[in-house]
């Protein structure tokens, strides 16, 4: 068994396809866009690695067969912003090998100890955005940009700390959820309160703006929350352009008050599920039945929501969400809202008044280094 970097356009097949070769026959696993996620891995394509010193590791079995892979890398931005010496990982994949596992740990903490960082975090995947292994919820198939895994992908990190777990709350109108009668009275006081606050559907024409009034608003509300780095305008616009083709009117909404953008929340379809039938393939036909067939999807998720502080604890956060429900209610979905701090407790209990319940959570690990490592 040997671990090696990534050099060639062989090995960066090998590391890219790896997943769907470790796990798919899982019903669980979901294939990415594989015309993306070909050149998600070079600098130059991605601007989330673009200020960012990484590495791909490769593990080798003694027959020459890819049996696992990590991203080890040094968030720039995350080290000035926290004054921090921390290293991370994402990506991570492996058979189920102790011996596999260990090497691949041992090598990526060698390698963010070798450029002088004294703690290892993760995962937080930084192509495919999602943060976290699962813990508890195994078997259902993650939302879109979000993270699945097998079970004993922990017994990896035995000696690795809990960092934070990461919630998943879930509404399903398909089911019974409705939302609880005192909140559309609550809806009618906050407009009678605020007479200048409105609500917008995202301008897809003017995505520009929109990306920096969402990046100005989720750089003020998110400022203080654990593991967040402002986000520069480049990742944000590569984002919406991500977005741009699955986004559905009525789950993304701007709320302004007279004219000035003071809070979005972001939702989305599930397009997993359509890329699970194409097996990822958008060519030659995936592109059309993705197109087509989003209309056709009831499960969304709650990607983002957020309010400048300027409007925190007003109830804005809540009327956001009510105005998402009334317009999505015709649609008889389930909505899923993820990335919930454990300890955010303002959040949790605001989802919980909602009617939402928590389904599922995803860890978040971390280890101090040491020179030996």
């Amino acid at each position: 068994m040997i671990i090696k970097t990534v050099k060639s356009r062989r090995e960066m097949k090998e590391f890219v396809r790896l997943p769907e070769n470790l796990h798919g026959k899982s019903p669980f696993f979901v294939p990415p866009m594989w015309l993306e996620e070909r050149n998600a891995y070079y600098a130059r394509k991605n601007p989330m690695l673009s200020n960012s010193d990484f590495e791909l590791f490769l593990a080798i079995d003694e027959a020459g067969r890819t049996v696992g892979r990590n991203l080890v890398y040094i968030d720039k931005n995350f080290n000035e912003f926290y004054n921090s010496k921390t290293g991370f990982f994402g990506a991570f994949e492996c058979i189920d090998d102790k011996e596999a596992g260990a090497m691949l740990v041992a090598e990526a903490e060698k390698w963010i100890s070798g450029k002088g960082m004294d703690t290892v975090r993760g995962p937080i995947h930084p192509v495919a955005e999602n943060w976290g292994f699962v813990y508890g919820g195994y078997d259902s198939p993650p939302m879109f940009m979000s993270p699945w895994n097998p079970e004993y992908y922990h017994g990896f990190f035995k000696d690795y700390t809990k960092a934070k777990d990461l919630l998943v709350y879930e509404a399903d109108m398909r089911t019974g959820y409705v939302l609880p009668e005192r909140y559309n009275s609550f809806f009618d006081k906050f407009k009678e309160r605020y007479p200048g606050v409105s609500f917008r559907r995202l301008d897809k024409k003017n995505l520009g703006q929109e990306a920096r009034n969402i990046l100005e608003i989720s750089n003020e509300a998110y400022a203080k929350n654990w593991g967040y780095v402002p986000l520069e305008l480049s990742v944000m616009e590569d984002m919406m352009k991500k977005l741009k083709l699955i986004v559905d009117p009525d789950a993304v909404w701007i709320a302004e008050n007279e004219g000035k953008a003071i809070g979005y929340c972001l939702g989305f379809p599930d397009i997993n599920i359509i890329l699970k039938k194409i097996k990822g393939r958008m060519f030659p036909t995936g592109w059309a039945r993705m197109l087509f067939g989003i209309k056709k999807l009831d499960e969304y998720r709650l990607f983002g929501l957020a309010v400048h502080p300027d409007w925190q604890g007003r109830g804005l956060d809540a009327i956001m969400y009510i105005n998402l429900y009334n317009h999505l209610l015709d649609k008889n979905i389930l909505m899923e809202a993820n990335y919930i701090l454990e300890d955010n407790f303002r959040i949790r209990n605001a989802l919980e008044k909602l009617g939402m319940e928590h389904i599922k959570t995803y860890r978040v690990y971390e280890k101090k280094l040491t020179a030996s490592n």
